[in-house]
């Protein structure tokens, strides 16, 4: 994070349209170019059309299953094709009625290639729109897609026809508003630069700093190449995962672990997660176009040197909840305050409605994060955030520092154009001796424009998350601007929030309906699955 000690000069000296500076996910160790993002804006190709080959009518399960695939019965309404636990070469998995595959145990796409790529061997899993995926867990052991470093998946739905992943429960009508963590979810684990290397003496974001994605054992992640390209998640659902595997050891609705910004992630709802919605370790990958339905612990999380860009987020938590350690975003570094690279991420367009009473806070930023907020809308009974930090440089507090390329440090975190409707502005923690204190936190909203840390809840946004008077009222920050030079992801807007009015309807349709949220009729229920 940043450091007290010069917070008075990063006030004065700091300017609401401030570029992005050192960002790109390999430099912090020594390379050339260092201090840029790598975002690609790839031309959005035609999202492919659905080709069923139908072999039942509409709500009976279908003959057979589609080569690579094996015939395991059928379950509810739809015969069961599961997946090989090793997906070796390319497979797709076509649409067809009748059809649901299955994911029996740990699932792996490809075997590792490690950091440096020249390992293991490369896979492709092609998931066509609509496809229904489940896990089957009548068996005892934990089920979870890994698709690991140097493979792809090709998850490229429609907004009318989604991409769903859930658990067998879903598929027999046995799941409420209220269930979680029936499985274990999905994890992309890439090649790009990672800070918390399991080996000594490995110098953070080199081609062999990596480690352990958590939950799985053996699945590495992290590596130097921060272009690499894990494959595209667009217009999915992630239903009821988040399997704890011990305490302390949990996988989410969608891990990342050393992903890198050629992959594509955007349409991508996660529900009723039993721990986070997303958790994202390291690397420089995007999303865009992202919803979060009561996670049960932290809607986004993010850790160990993620240098990415997040536009148009919507996040609710489930009703009344009273979990402790559950934040709309969790900013971490996991203890390693000072490790390279440092995080360095950036939020643009974001709705968040916080509801737990007895979480400190709606964000928590702590350890070496260095984070810009802009253009969002977030409401909680609690404080807006909780700015945690606790090491000694040079002999002083280093909490909220300034800018220094030498240690890739971008100085502090940044708001602007933020509507906060929360119980107080903040909430002061201390760690290792050091309070980040409610002056200094307020002095963060100081330095930005535009920001409104006393609005309320009924004017934050509407029944259907458009923003509210309060929030609509607010000039919103041109988020384009953080965009580093020969990048277009961030785009500009005219309004704050999540989503702009009526015609705007990028979270409609191809999301599903609970009592976390209601996203209007054209999108289903989360209890029910599609018959064809």
């Amino acid at each position: 994070m940043a450091d007290f000690k010069r917070l008075s000069l990063i006030l004065l000296t700091s300017c609401a349209g401030a570029t992005l500076a050192a960002c790109d996910g390999a430099s912090s160790v020594a390379s050339p170019g260092e201090g840029t993002i790598i975002v690609p804006s790839p031309t959005p190709s035609p999202a492919p059309t659905p080709t069923p080959t139908p072999t039942s009518t509409a709500g009976t399960p279908a003959a057979d299953c589609p080569t690579g695939t094996t015939n395991v019965g059928t379950v509810g309404n739809f015969r069961s094709c599961r997946i090989p636990a090793l997906v070796s070469g390319s497979l797709t998995l076509p649409r067809r009625a009748g059809t649901a595959y299955e994911i029996n145990g740990r699932v792996d796409v490809g075997v590792d290639r490690g950091g440096a790529g020249t390992g293991g061997s490369q896979a492709n899993l092609t998931i066509e729109p609509g496809v229904l995926i489940y896990a089957n867990t009548t068996n005892a052991d934990n089920d979870f897609l890994v698709v690991n470093r140097g493979s792809t998946i090709t998850a490229d739905g429609l907004a009318n026809a989604p991409i769903i992943f859930t658990a067998q429960q879903n598929l027999t009508g046995n799941v409420t508003d209220e269930s979680q963590g029936l499985w274990g979810g999905i994890i992309l684990a890439g090649r790009a630069p990672v800070s918390n290397c399991n080996l000594s003496g490995v110098t953070g974001g080199s081609a062999t700093c990596e480690n352990v994605v958590e939950g799985t054992g053996n699945a590495l992640y992290g590596g130097a190449t921060a272009g690499d390209n894990s494959g595209i998640m667009r217009y999915v659902q992630i239903r009821y995962s988040g399997t704890v595997i011990t305490p302390n050891n949990e996988l989410q609705g969608l891990t990342t672990g050393g992903v890198g910004s050629g992959t594509r992630l955007e349409y991508i709802q996660i529900h009723n997660s039993s721990d986070d919605g997303i958790e994202i370790f390291g690397g420089t990958h995007n999303a865009r176009y992202f919803v979060v339905t009561g996670a049960d612990d932290d809607s986004i999380d993010t850790d160990v040197g993620w240098k990415g860009f997040i536009q148009f987020a919507l996040a609710i938590q489930k009703p009344n909840n009273t979990q402790t350690d559950n934040y709309m975003m969790e900013i971490d570094s996991n203890g390693a305050e000072d490790a390279l690279p440092r995080q360095n991420g950036r939020i643009s367009n974001f709705t968040f409605i916080h509801t737990s009473t007895a979480t400190n806070a709606g964000i928590r930023i702590r350890g070496g994060a260095d984070f810009t907020f802009v253009n969002g809308i977030m409401t909680t009974p609690q404080a807006c955030i909780n700015t945690v930090a606790g090491t000694t440089e040079n002999g002083g507090k280093s909490t909220i520092r300034g800018a220094n390329s030498a240690i890739d440090e971008a100085g502090a975190p940044v708001f602007n154009s933020v509507y906060f409707a929360c119980g107080s502005l903040s909430a002061e923690s201390t760690q290792s001796g050091v309070t980040v204190t409610n002056a200094e936190q307020a002095a963060l909203f100081t330095a930005g424009t535009n920001n409104v840390t006393n609005g309320t809840a009924a004017n934050a946004y509407t029944s259907t998350y458009l923003p509210g008077t309060g929030a609509a009222a607010v000039t919103p920050f041109n988020a384009s601007t953080l965009n580093p030079a020969g990048s277009a992801f961030f785009v500009q807007t005219s309004y704050i929030g999540a989503i702009n009015g009526s015609a705007d309807t990028w979270y409609q349709g191809w999301t599903c309906n609970s009592n976390r949220g209601n996203f209007g009729s054209t999108s289903g229920a989360c209890t029910a699955v599609p018959t064809t």
